[in-house]
């Protein structure tokens, strides 16, 4: 083989080992000697193999789920709470030279914040009011995220694990409330009802027609049935009426 054509080989080989291709979602860092030298931007890229390096960083929205937390919160209740984390790299570069592996570091703040926070409140807090447990979580965590380059989108608390004997008692104490609000509103139709029937009582008493149209009424359901007979001692005119009348 002769040289010219031994060194057209090699350099397409190098010319081909170079190529590289940066994604519209991603960016790429460029280090040259181990030191870095820019950010290269989606397209068609070349490198000098052996001499330049790059290393690819993702800047889309990322989720990262936080590993259930044994928590005692602020009354002595013990439970296990899970959450999310959305977050997304604004600065690169930031994102690979100032922190060792951005994702594990942010899972781990995202663990010591939920407790620290869930540990502080009580039990109710936490089970009506997520979404300010959620706030407070992202408070904390972007507090030490931002000096990487990323932000954090947002901080869900997922799911929260209680004890049997204490999910018991709260089904107990929700049954509870179901029967006072019931009895309640029972007791407010009787009152509501009783209202009406002194209403009725009192028109019916100013009419003398009208208690006999009552009367009659009340024997034409209790015949309805044509299981009873209805005896009366004494005609009805000798009924008391109203002497106004």
């Amino acid at each position: 083989m002769n040289l010219p054509l031994f060194l057209s080989i090699l350099f397409g080989i190098i010319l081909l080992a170079g190529i590289r291709i940066v994604f519209e979602y991603k960016r790429a860092l460029k280090f040259r000697f181990g030191k870095y030298v820019k950010t290269l931007n989606p397209g068609f890229r070349w490198i000098i193999p052996l001499v330049e390096t790059i290393q690819v960083v993702d800047i889309r929205v990322i989720t990262i789920n936080i590993v259930s937390q044994e928590v005692m919160t602020e009354d002595n209740v013990p439970c296990s709470i899970d959450g999310v984390v959305f977050f997304k790299i604004n600065d690169p570069e930031k994102a690979v030279l100032e922190v060792e592996q951005y994702d594990f570091a942010i899972t781990q703040l995202s663990q010591a914040a939920l407790r620290d926070v869930c540990g502080k409140v009580e039990l109710d807090t936490i089970l009506s009011k997520r979404e300010e447990m959620g706030k407070n979580i992202k408070s904390i965590v972007e507090n030490e995220t931002g000096h990487w380059g990323i932000e954090i989108m947002d901080v869900k608390i997922k799911d929260i694990q209680l004890p049997e004997n204490m999910r018991r008692m709260m089904a107990n104490q929700a049954e509870a409330e179901r029967s006072r609000r019931a009895r309640i509103i029972l007791a407010e139709a009787e009152e509501q009802a009783a209202a009406k029937l002194l209403e009725a009582g009192l028109q019916i008493d100013k009419s003398p027609s009208a208690i006999k149209l009552r009367l009659y009424q009340t024997l034409s359901n209790i015949a309805a049935e044509k299981n009873s007979t209805i005896l009366f001692p004494f005609p009805e005119e000798v009924l008391p009426r109203n002497s106004k009348q």
